[in-house]
């Protein structure tokens, strides 16, 4: 059973409850018709009740199973706006504001996961990261002790000897622009707990640079080699190691030659790149010249599971982003 199969199964057991604010988005509706007929999740689309069914009738998508609620009637909104002006009043949030933002169905559906309405969303299919993550950073917010959230994906290939048993964990690829050295040690550490709840593997964490262990100086390295200190000071147990460059991480020879001794050298299964535009170009050409499959990205260090998705996915890729969201609420891990 692979990668997939497995986060599935555990979601069609958990049956947790996911709510998809762009309830009339043609991509999420099949998503939701092949979910609900595997039973992955029970779901919650977002959306005037009217459009949604005829945009699935036109298209011949069965939703049938699925709860439509429509942000702007729902009898929750008193409720809601109420929770909104409680946890932002200290940031000048009236009730008039909190009425207004919960049109959106990004704010809508963050609060209905504050309310304990539902366990988890997913969305970005025609939404930017922004636009997704901004409701969730203002009313969910990180968990405790966590300051960064940062995006992982599980990179899934054909050849079973790369990374383990075929899979590579690639973060940040998806929200910190610029870590400093703290904050990459943190994203280091959460990626690590990420892999292991989720995908069940022991991380071998690789701290990615142009330089492996001093063969070039420059800031850029220092910032990653900080951050490697700084991540096995708070983690001795983890098998983690940098700063290193690509080929040191993933080919034993090299990693060798270059790391000699070093446990995660040549055995790396966690890359994590030192800034946003080398995780996601990264991610990119390895998915568009490798073939290889990219599920993500997978949000962590939220408070609840909230996820973002590319705006060029395909259905395939939201059902499993709602069974990885679904995973996340049913262990409260991340």
């Amino acid at each position: 059973m692979d990668l997939l199969e497995k986060i599935r199964g555990n979601a069609v057991r958990l049956q947790n409850h996911i709510v998809l604010p762009e309830g009339n988005e043609i991509r999420t509706l099949k998503a939701t018709e092949l979910i609900l007929k595997d039973k992955i999740a029970r779901i919650t689309l977002l959306g005037n009740p009217d459009d949604i069914k005829a945009t699935s009738d036109r298209e011949g998508i069965s939703i049938s199973g699925a709860r439509i609620v429509d942000p702007a009637t729902d009898q929750n909104r008193v409720k809601y706006a109420e929770i909104m002006v409680e946890l932002r009043k200290n940031k000048g949030l009236t009730i008039e504001k909190a009425y207004e933002l919960l049109n959106d169905p990004l704010y809508f559906g963050v609060i209905m996961i504050k309310a304990g309405d539902v366990d988890g969303e997913v969305a970005g299919a025609i939404n930017a990261t922004g636009d997704v993550l901004r409701p969730a950073f203002q009313f969910v917010k990180t968990l405790p002790g966590v300051s960064v959230v940062s995006g992982l994906f599980f990179m899934i290939f054909k050849d079973k000897n790369i990374g383990d048993n075929g899979m590579l964990v690639f973060a940040d690829c998806a929200v910190m622009p610029d870590p400093d050295a703290f904050q990459l040690a943190e994203i280091a550490l959460t990626t690590a707990a990420s892999a292991k709840a989720i995908a069940n593997i022991e991380p071998r964490v690789a701290m990615l640079s142009f330089s492996t262990k001093g063969s070039a100086q420059h800031e850029l390295v220092d910032k990653v080699a900080q951050a490697t200190k700084i991540a096995q000071e708070r983690n001795p147990d983890l098998l983690i190691d940098g700063e290193m460059q690509l080929d040191a991480a993933l080919v034993p020879e090299v990693g060798q030659l270059k790391s000699p001794g070093s446990k995660v050298a040549g055995r790396a299964n966690v890359l994590i790149f030192p800034g946003l535009e080398s995780g996601n170009i990264g991610y990119k050409l390895v998915q568009r010249l490798a073939g290889a499959e990219a599920v993500g990205p997978v949000l962590q260090g939220m408070a609840a599971p909230i996820n973002d998705l590319s705006r060029g996915c395909s259905v395939s890729d939201i059902v499993n982003m709602v069974a990885i969201t679904a995973n996340q609420a049913g262990t409260k891990s991340l």
